[in-house]
């Protein structure tokens, strides 16, 4: 069965739209993972400063390779939901898109330069950047 057909994109349990109980449980899934695991611990020590975390013995490196796989995964996942939402697949479907997830990253608080950063801020942000681009479309 196609995922366009089984309302993955289009669908609303609940009332709600699929889309947004996929990203509450992404959210949930990736607020535990940095603030519960001993990865999330490695990611927040990457980030505030790459030499003191090399030299307290942890594997730079592998952690980098883990994040940009969990990146890549994410962004496949915002793939097959805008596929299914469009009926559609289109190479230029996500063209702008990157700007609106840096506006909503620098919005929830996150520094460019690295260091600091919370996922509860960017969700923020995120919601801050819809409610201001669904008010301007009124």
């Amino acid at each position: 069965m196609p995922i366009c057909s089984a309302g993955f994109g289009i669908g609303r349990p609940l009332g709600i739209p699929t889309p947004v109980w996929i990203m509450a449980i992404v959210f949930l899934a990736a607020w535990y993972m940095l603030h519960h695991t001993r990865l999330g611990r490695y990611i927040y020590a990457l980030g505030g400063n790459e030499a003191a975390t090399r030299l307290s013995g942890i594997s730079v490196n592998k952690v980098k390779i883990i994040v940009y796989a969990l990146c890549g995964m994410l962004a496949s996942l915002a793939g097959i939901i805008e596929v299914a939402r469009l009926s559609s697949a289109q190479p230029t479907a996500g063209t702008g898109y990157e700007l609106d997830a840096i506006a909503a990253v620098v919005l929830g608080g996150t520094s460019l330069a690295g260091g600091k950063g919370r996922i509860v801020g960017t969700l923020i942000g995120a919601l801050i950047l819809g409610f201001l681009n669904n008010g301007l479309n009124l």
